[in-house]
C-alpha cells in the first residue's frame, strides 16, 4: 500500500505545472533531435545536461527522460521518408521503411512505426516497473563469459540477415570486427591499422560508418531515378491503416518490445544491436517474411521500432538496481541524478522510491506525448516523400554531412562517411546485406574485450558454464540451422561445376579477400595479446570469401538462370533501377559521388555550411535545369536553416578551413535591421 502511494504521488507531481512543461519541452527536443540524422540521444542529453544544474529532481529527470525516451520515435521519420536513419537505432527501420514511402505508402508505414514505438516504450516501462525487484539477483548470475555468449549470439544472427546468402553475412560481420579493431589496443598500446593518424587512435567513430553504409546508397539510387521517392499523386494518408497493422501484429508488438527490453538490461547492448536482433526474429517467425521483408513490408517496420524504443525500460533496470548504466544515455542521466544528490544503486529501491516511480511515469508519459505530436503531423511529414529528388537530395546530403561531423567533428568524418558510402552502394548494387557489417562492427569491441577477459580468468573452461553452454549452442543453431535444413530438404538441385567464369560480382568478392589477406599479414608485427582476435576473425573471413568466390567461380546457376533473391534474403532494402541501362547506372553513379566530393571540396576550402549552399544551388540547376530564382531562393533558405540550428542553437565548432568564409551572427543581422 506505502508503495502504490508513493507510485499515485509521484504521478501526481508529474502531471503538475510545475513539471509537466519540463517532459513536454524535452519530447519536443527528443522529437527534433531524433529527426536529424547522426545526433541522436546521447548529443541531446549532453547539450541537455548543463542545463539541469539548476533544476530540482523531478523536472531534471522529467526533461532528460522525455527527451532521451522520445528520440527513439524521432529517428524513425528521416529514415522512413529519406532512408537516412535519424541513428544507428533507426537502420533496421530503413529496409522496410523506405521501399513503403517509394510505394506511396508513407503516411501508413509512420503511423505504425509511431504506435509500435509508443507501445514498445510503454512495455518498457512496464518491464521497468515489474522487473527491477527481481532483476537483482538475476543480473548477478551473468559474468563476462555470459555477456560474451550473448554477443556471439547476436552475431550470429547475420545467417538470417543474409538468406540464401550466408558466406556473405558471414564476411559482412568480419568486416564489421575487423574495423572494429582499428585503434590503439587497450592491452598492448599497439597502434592497429591506424596509420600515423591520430584520428584513429580511439578508434573509428560509429555515426559516419552508419551513415554511410545506409544514408549515401539510398541517396545515390535516388539520384540515379532522378525521381522523388514517392508519386505525387501516391496516397500519402493511411494513418488508420496503420494503426490496423499494429493491431494485426500485436503479439510481434509484444515480441519485440520484450527482446528490446531484455537485451537493453544487460549492459553494453546498445540499440544499434537491438533493431536488428528484433528484426531478424520477425523475418524468422513471420509467415511469407522471406519473401516480403526488404521490399515494404509493415511487419518490419513494427518489429524494429517496438524493440528500439523499448530498450530504454530495459536499460533502467540495472542503472536504478545497481548503479550500473545499462547504455550511454543511462551514464548522462546518473550524472544528472549524481548531481542532485540522489545515487543511484539500491538508495533507489528503498528510501528514494519516489525517484524511480517518477522515472517510470516520465517514460509512460513521454512516449505517449511523442507519439501523439509524431501521429497528428504524420501526413505531414509523409508529404516529403513526394518532394523532387533535385531540391530533397541536396538538403538531405547536407543533414548526412553535419551528422556525420558531429561525430567527432574532424575532417576525418566526412572522409570516412564518403569512403563507407562508396562501399555501401556497392554492397547494394552487387547484393550484399550491409546490416552484418554494423553488426559486427558493434560487437567488434565487445566480443575482443570480453573473450580476452574470460581466457585470461577462467582459461577454456568458461564455455562450459550452463547460460554460456545455452547461448552458444543456440548461436551454432541460428548460424549453420538454415544451411543444414536446406541440405537435407528433398527435391534440391544438382550442383553444375564449370570452367573459372569470371564476373563482376566475383571480382568484387576477390577484392574483399584480397584485402582481407593484407591485413593479415600486417597483424604479424604485433604482440601476440594485440593479434591474436584480429587474426581468428579475419581467417574465418578469408575462408568464407575463398568458400564464396569458389561457389561464384565454379557453381553453373540452375537451369533458367540464377534465382533472383528477394530483398530480405540479401536483408536489403529492394532498389528500383527497373528500366535504366546497366551503363546509364554507372555513369550516375559516378557523377552523384562526384558531387560529394565537390561539395567537400568546396567545404575544405569555405567552410562546411558554405559547401552545402553551394551544392544546393549548382545541383538543381545543374541536373534539372531548374530556374535560377527558384534554386536560388531554395538555397538560401538550406543554408539560412543549417546555420540556425547548427551555429546559432547547438554552437557548432567548424572545421578549420583553407580559406575560412565567416559566418554570420544572428546579433550582426539584427544589428542591421
Amino acid at each position: 500500500m506505502q508503495v502504490f502511494s508513493v507510485a499515485l504521488e509521484a504521478a501526481t507531481n508529474l502531471l503538475s505545472f510545475a513539471y509537466l512543461p519540463y517532459l513536454v519541452g524535452g519530447a519536443v527536443l527528443g522529437l527534433i533531435v531524433g529527426i536529424i540524422p547522426g545526433l541522436g540521444g546521447l548529443a541531446g542529453l549532453s547539450l541537455l545536461l548543463p542545463f539541469t544544474m539548476g533544476l530540482d529532481a523531478n523536472a531534471a529527470i522529467a526533461a532528460m527522460i522525455g527527451l532521451g525516451a522520445v528520440v527513439a520515435t524521432g529517428d524513425t521519420i528521416p529514415a522512413i521518408l529519406l532512408g537516412v536513419p535519424g541513428s544507428v537505432g533507426a537502420a533496421a527501420t530503413v529496409v522496410d521503411g523506405y521501399p513503403m514511402s517509394v510505394k506511396g505508402q508513407a503516411g501508413r508505414a509512420l503511423s505504425a512505426a509511431f504506435l509500435a514505438s509508443m507501445a514498445g516504450g510503454l512495455f518498457g516501462a512496464i518491464f521497468l516497473l515489474f522487473f527491477i525487484p527481481i532483476m537483482r539477483p538475476a543480473v548477478l548470475m551473468f559474468g563476462i563469459p555470459e555477456l560474451l555468449a550473448i554477443c556471439v549470439f547476436g552475431l550470429s544472427l547475420v545467417a538470417s540477415l543474409s538468406g540464401r546468402a550466408p558466406l556473405r553475412g558471414v564476411i559482412g560481420a568480419v568486416i564489421g570486427l575487423t574495423l572494429a579493431s582499428i585503434g590503439e589496443d587497450p592491452r598492448s598500446a599497439t597502434q592497429r591499422w591506424t596509420f600515423d593518424l591520430l584520428y584513429l587512435w580511439d578508434g573509428m567513430p560509429i555515426v559516419p560508418l552508419a551513415l554511410g553504409l545506409f544514408a549515401l546508397p539510398e541517396l545515390a539510387e535516388l539520384a540515379v531515378r532522378r525521381s522523388q521517392i514517392a508519386s505525387a499523386h501516391s496516397r500519402i494518408e493511411g494513418r488508420l491503416e496503420g494503426l490496423r497493422d499494429v493491431w494485426r501484429n500485436k503479439f510481434l508488438v509484444f515480441r519485440c518490445s520484450l527482446i528490446g527490453s531484455g537485451l537493453g538490461a544487460i549492459p553494453g547492448v546498445g540499440a544499434s544491436v537491438i533493431d536488428w536482433i528484433a528484426y531478424s526474429h520477425a523475418l524468422t517467425t513471420e509467415k511469407g517474411a522471406r519473401e516480403t521483408f526488404g521490399s515494404g513490408d509493415v511487419r518490419g517496420v513494427i518489429a524494429s521500432e517496438s524493440s528500439n524504443n523499448a530498450k530504454d525500460g530495459g536499460a533502467l533496470v540495472p542503472t536504478i538496481a545497481f548503479g550500473v548504466p545499462g547504455t550511454a544515455s543511462m551514464a548522462l542521466l546518473m550524472a544528472a541524478l549524481q548531481m542532485q544528490g540522489i545515487v543511484p544503486g539500491p538508495e533507489l529501491l528503498g528510501k528514494r522510491m519516489d525517484v524511480t516511480f517518477t522515472l517510470v511515469w516520465s517514460l509512460v508519459l513521454a512516449n505517449c506525448i511523442g507519439t501523439g505530436i509524431c501521429f497528428l503531423f504524420a501526413n505531414q511529414f509523409a508529404r516529403i516523400a513526394t518532394i523532387k529528388a533535385t531540391f530533397l537530395i541536396p538538403a538531405t546530403v547536407g543533414i548526412v554531412l553535419v551528422g556525420a561531423y558531429e561525430s567527432s567533428r574532424s575532417w576525418g568524418d566526412l572522409i570516412l562517411l564518403l569512403s563507407f558510402g562508396a562501399l555501401g552502394y556497392l554492397m547494394k548494387l552487387q547484393g550484399w546485406p550491409r546490416a552484418p557489417v554494423l553488426l559486427g562492427f558493434v560487437l567488434g569491441g565487445l566480443i575482443d574485450r570480453y573473450m580476452f577477459i574470460s581466457i585470461q580468468l577462467y582459461g577454456w573452461e568458461w564455455i562450459l558454464r550452463p547460460i554460456v553452454a545455452i547461448m552458444l549452442l543456440l548461436a551454432i543453431y541460428m548460424g549453420f540451422g538454415t544451411s543444414i535444413r536446406n541440405a537435407f530438404r528433398r527435391g534440391g538441385t544438382r550442383t553444375v561445376w564449370r570452367r573459372p567464369h569470371f564476373t563482376l560480382p566475383a571480382l568484387f568478392t576477390a577484392g574483399i579477400v584480397v584485402v582481407l589477406a593484407g591485413a593479415l599479414v600486417s597483424t604479424q608485427a604485433w604482440p601476440w595479446e594485440a593479434r591474436i582476435i584480429p587474426e581468428i576473425v579475419i581467417s574465418v573471413g578469408i575462408v568464407a570469401g575463398l568458400a564464396a568466390l569458389a561457389g561464384q567461380l565454379l557453381v553453373a546457376p540452375p537451369a533458367g538462370g540464377p534465382a533472383k533473391q528477394s530483398a530480405a534474403e540479401t536483408g536489403e532494402a529492394a532498389s528500383s533501377f527497373e528500366g535504366i541501362a546497366p551503363r546509364d547506372i554507372a555513369l550516375r553513379s559516378f557523377v552523384f559521388f562526384g558531387w560529394l566530393l565537390g561539395a567537400l571540396l568546396a567545404s575544405w576550402l569555405f567552410g562546411l555550411l558554405y559547401g552545402i549552399l553551394l551544392l544546393a544551388l549548382v545541383y538543381p540547376l545543374v541536373e534539372a535545369r531548374q530556374g535560377i530564382g527558384r534554386t536560388l531562393v531554395y538555397a538560401v533558405c538550406v543554408f539560412v536553416a543549417y546555420w540556425f540550428l547548427f551555429d546559432e542553437i547547438l554552437q557548432t565548432p567548424w572545421p578549420q578551413t583553407l580559406i575560412g568564409l565567416p559566418l554570420p551572427s544572428a546579433g550582426w543581422l539584427w544589428n542591421q535591421f
